[in-house]
């Protein structure tokens, strides 16, 4: 099959505290420790980013802060406390939202936006705001996760359980980088005396069926990207507490943030039932669970397609070598019927 990848074209975008995004010109959001190469990584015949492109959609990457490719600041360092003040909350509500309005803005057209894992919890948060969803023509969603308290993967629920998370915070580390010798050791540390971490990628996403492993040292080469401490804080809130809402500061500080002790929960039914959208979900997921999907589900009051693959995991999503077959082709008639157009077209 022949592909015809356009230029790629990158836009800086200055944003929420002076931060610095980056675009590489249907809008992709990858997950927490992830940068927009991740829809690249497997053969151009196989990686949805170039799919698409070779579909004759305009492509647009994101790249949220804290990754290789959007970690710039007009005045902050990495090394500064307040470089890494944010969690997946500000992510949806500025990152996301400054993403959309820029290609909506250029584009003169609504988004197709698709998003993997914690990009299904930025979309789904950003889409709740009637000033960001008005810009979006669909969303496709791979792994949707908006409630966490089913999680099986046996290292995250580990860490959740000894509260890693506030131990990090604790100790003064805002940087979550799985790449630095304190999260490697810490990693092997309870996989040696708590787990048996024999492949470290399933006890981090639960089991996965058809990604070529021979390729992991290659994979190994772009991800992880960093992420910030009180990212995953957020995130292990969102599993201990079984709630889709912002950040927990605490009483006081809810109050005063907030307005009310407890943190507002992101309201799923204000997505409006115009919004066409489409889910792919795996029955080996150990982060975006099938109980944990249905209760998204009872929520959401928009007409959703599903795509369920009992085999599928985590990863398969994005780096099956049967994804193009199982999960791609599906998602371009569903842009195609949207565009009035024959998925062949």
């Amino acid at each position: 099959m022949h592909i015809l990848v356009s230029p790629v074209i990158s836009h800086e975008l200055a944003g929420y505290l002076g931060l610095s995004y980056w675009f590489f010109s249907c809008a992709s959001i990858s997950n927490c420790i992830q940068g927009g190469d991740c829809w690249f990584l497997n053969s151009p015949e196989d990686s949805l980013g170039f799919i698409l492109a070779d579909q004759g959609f305009d492509v647009w990457v994101g790249n949220v802060r804290g990754t290789f490719w959007s970690h710039g600041h007009v005045s902050l360092s990495e090394d500064d406390k307040e470089f890494w003040d944010w969690s997946w909350q500000e992510l949806a509500l500025y990152d996301l939202a400054g993403m959309i309005s820029h290609i909506y803005t250029a584009t003169k057209s609504k988004v197709f936006l698709v998003g993997h894992s914690q990009g299904t919890i930025m979309s789904l948060a950003a889409l709740s705001q009637p000033n960001i969803v008005k810009m979006v023509e669909a969303a496709v969603l791979l792994c949707p996760i908006s409630y966490l308290d089913h999680v099986t993967a046996p290292l995250v629920h580990k860490m959740v359980t000894l509260h890693i998370d506030q131990m990090i915070v604790a100790m003064g580390i805002h940087q979550l980088n799985f790449r630095s010798e304190f999260l490697i050791n810490l990693l092997d540390s309870l996989c040696a005396d708590l787990l048996h971490c024999d492949d470290m990628l399933s006890s981090i996403t639960g089991d996965n069926c058809c990604f070529n492993s021979s390729r992991i040292e290659y994979y190994l080469g772009y991800e992880p990207h960093p992420s910030s401490a009180k990212n995953l804080r957020h995130l292990f809130q969102m599993i201990r507490k079984g709630t889709f809402a912002k950040y927990d500061y605490g009483t006081f500080k809810n109050l005063e943030l907030y307005g009310q002790a407890s943190p507002p929960v992101f309201d799923l039914s204000l997505i409006p039932d115009s919004l066409p959208m489409w889910m792919g979900y795996g029955g080996l997921d150990g982060l975006a669970d099938v109980d944990d999907m249905q209760h998204t589900l009872k929520e959401l009051v928009c007409n959703t397609e599903l795509l369920y693959l009992e085999n599928y995991g985590h990863i398969d999503f994005l780096l099956s070598v049967r994804a193009k077959e199982d999960v791609y082709d599906h998602i371009i008639g569903f842009f195609r019927s949207l565009l009035g157009q024959s998925s062949s077209a």
